[in-house]
């Protein structure tokens, strides 16, 4: 049985650090700062260069998120911004809901404490392990982007 398992092709799709460093190095390639220009790549092209060259693909991933990480931390709200109006915010998490409703989850605005915005996640996302990254990958980048004022979204129970 092992013998037949020796035997099976395997397909690694992930690189570790020291494989991009070492492609990095010899490409003279060297880390993106946010001072130098950046030139961010679709899904689509990162695909078509990942079946020409994974490491490659993989290592422009990797500091195009970082990037968006640098930019999303050095973002500050202004302190003497108003709150959102709450029916514009109650029309923006529409945007979300929608997307939550589609896997049975759904959500409603709680309160809006300062640049704090508060929601109740219901449905399937209650005790869902994904309802987390679901509120902060879908509701709060899309509240975040109609309201750059709001520093973060909430879960309350």
């Amino acid at each position: 049985m092992s013998d037949r398992l020796d035997k099976i092709p395997v397909k690694h799709n992930r690189f570790s650090v020291e494989e991009l460093a070492e492609r990095n190095r010899l490409m003279g390639l060297e880390e993106a700062t946010l001072s130098q220009p950046m030139r961010f790549y679709s899904e689509d092209e990162l695909d078509e260069l990942y079946e020409q060259d994974p490491l490659t693909a993989t290592r422009i991933s990797r500091d195009q998120e970082m990037a968006k990480r640098k930019l999303n931390a050095a973002r500050k709200p202004d302190p003497n911004a108003p709150p959102p109006d709450r029916d514009a915010l109650i029309e923006v998490l529409q945007e979300a809901r929608q997307i939550l409703l589609k896997d049975g989850g759904d959500l409603e605005l709680m309160e809006v404490k300062g640049s704090v915005v508060r929601v109740r996640m219901k449905g399937n996302c209650v005790g869902c392990p994904n309802a987390v990254l679901d509120l902060k990958n879908v509701v709060e980048k899309i509240v975040m982007r109609h309201f750059p004022q709001v520093t973060e979204v909430q879960n309350t129970f």
